[in-house]
């Protein structure tokens, strides 16, 4: 390795596991809130959907770095706990990704055919049935490409904690950009971005596994939408 890598390397890889426990916690944070709020947009029930209306346009509308600063900031001054920044970043990620999630559950299960409601409705059952044996698992497999965009994105949003003092990636790169940034600005940056990258392509690589997993328990290979979107998701759009 060259003497210019090993002055920092160390100190980014230093930030790797704040950078991962705050992408995988938003993740599992976001499926849940995705799922209930988006089922909830479906429900027959008027204040129900109007309550996870009203948090889906609330967190989408707004800007993250704000929501941020507002839970880190201004929250311990109403109630009077402090979280400590990985936690209150883990909650912000999840918050506003499961906002944009929530549309995807929604619109994953209205995409489901007509016909597969009618079947599961001659077979006599019930809506909790229909949706957890008919409807859920076809689905699901729609959400995957979708969810893959959705989770890099939340990767990459990891970057904005360093706004609140959480030593990630980002926040590791500036510590050494200060002393060295003459000289290694641009190995160092290049270096982040390819963390970044692998990162990412990890995800990717487990999401196109678990869309191949639940296209085979469906009996059904992957549609043509699907590998689209799956391929968009390389490049981080949502």
């Amino acid at each position: 390795m060259p003497e210019n890598l090993t002055v920092f390397i160390p100190t980014l890889l230093d930030g790797l596991p704040n950078t991962v426990a705050a992408t995988a916690g938003g993740i599992v944070l976001t499926i849940v809130l995705a799922f209930g709020a988006g089922l909830a947009l479906l429900s027959q029930r008027r204040p129900v959907r109007v309550v996870s209306r009203i948090y889906v346009e609330g967190f989408r509308g707004t800007s993250e770095v704000v929501q941020l600063f507002f839970l880190y900031f201004s929250l311990p001054l109403l109630i009077g706990l402090q979280l400590v920044p990985l936690w209150a970043g883990i909650l912000v990620l999840g918050l506003n990704h499961g906002a944009y999630g929530a549309e995807i559950v929604r619109g994953a299960v209205q995409s489901v055919p007509r016909a597969q409601y009618e079947g599961a409705i001659a077979l006599s059952l019930t809506p909790a049935q229909r949706m957890r044996r008919v409807i859920l698992p076809q689905a699901v497999v729609e959400m995957i490409p979708p969810f893959n965009n959705l989770f890099i994105q939340l990767l990459k949003s990891t970057a904005l904690l360093s706004l609140i003092t959480l030593a990630e990636l980002t926040w590791q790169a500036q510590e050494v950009l200060v002393p060295l940034y003459n000289e290694q600005a641009f190995t160092i940056l290049l270096t982040v971005l390819v963390m970044y990258l692998l990162l990412s392509l990890a995800i990717t690589g487990a999401m196109r596994l678990l869309e191949w997993r639940a296209n085979q328990m469906l009996g059904r290979r992957p549609s043509a939408r699907s590998r689209v979107d799956a391929l968009a998701s390389t490049t981080g759009g949502v």
